[in-house]
Order: C-alpha cells, then sequence, then structure tokens
C-alpha cells in the first residue's frame, strides 16, 4: 500500500508539473495571441494574469494533494501534519494570486486568510 501512495504521490507532482509547462506552451500562450480577449477592468493584461494564475494554481493544489499522500505513505498524516500541507497550500495559492494579479483580484486575500487560519490551527 505503501508503495502505490508513493506512487500516486510521484503521478500527483507530475502531472502538475506537465500541467503547468504543456499548458503555458500549448494553451495560454496560443489564447494569450488572440485580439478578442475580453478586457477586464479596462485593458487585457488582468485577464490574462488571471487566467494565468488560475490555470497555475491548480498546479499549487495538485502538489498540495501529492505532499497529502506522501503523509499517508509514510504513516505520518496527523492534524498537525495535513493542516501545515493544507495551509501551505493555500498560502502558495494567495500569494501567486496576490503577485499574479498585482492586488486586483480578490480571490488572494480569502486564500492567504485560508492559509492563515490553517497555520494557526497547525501551531495552536
Amino acid at each position: 500500500m505503501t508503495t502505490l501512495l508513493y506512487i500516486a504521490a510521484f503521478f500527483a507532482f507530475a502531472i502538475g508539473v506537465l500541467h503547468s509547462a504543456l499548458g503555458e506552451r500549448y494553451i495560454l500562450i496560443r489564447l494569450f495571441r488572440r485580439d478578442d480577449l475580453p478586457k477586464l477592468f479596462g485593458d487585457s493584461e488582468f485577464t490574462v494574469r488571471t487566467l494565468r494564475f488560475a490555470w497555475h494554481i491548480t498546479t499549487i493544489a495538485w502538489w498540495g494533494f501529492a505532499a497529502i499522500l506522501v503523509l499517508l505513505a509514510e504513516r505520518s498524516s496527523s492534524f498537525q501534519n495535513l493542516a501545515m500541507v493544507l495551509a501551505a497550500t493555500f498560502l502558495a495559492t494567495g500569494t501567486i494570486a496576490l503577485v499574479a494579479s498585482r492586488g486586483r483580484h480578490l480571490s488572494w486575500p480569502v486564500f492567504l486568510f485560508i492559509g492563515g487560519v490553517g497555520l494557526f490551527a497547525a501551531i495552536a
């Protein structure tokens, strides 16, 4: 069972890498070359940034799942360890949303709040 969980974790991590790399190369870049992207908040730059970070935070989520699979494989899936992985995943997601949108997309405070609460619960 342990080996299967490690294999699943490897594939969850790898699919995240492939999703980001191949999606950027074959989907996002081609999509962003279009002239008819919606102009959110006055220009298409916000649209591009939103689509890009939304695409890549999926990878962060899958990496978080991979970390949970490793914890399960190692039989160390305590409340604290799981809370730390979830907190780190949401904190990374919030940071990416904040930086990528330059603070204009309002998901970042929600993700950072969730991550902060998870972190507090893990260490309290």
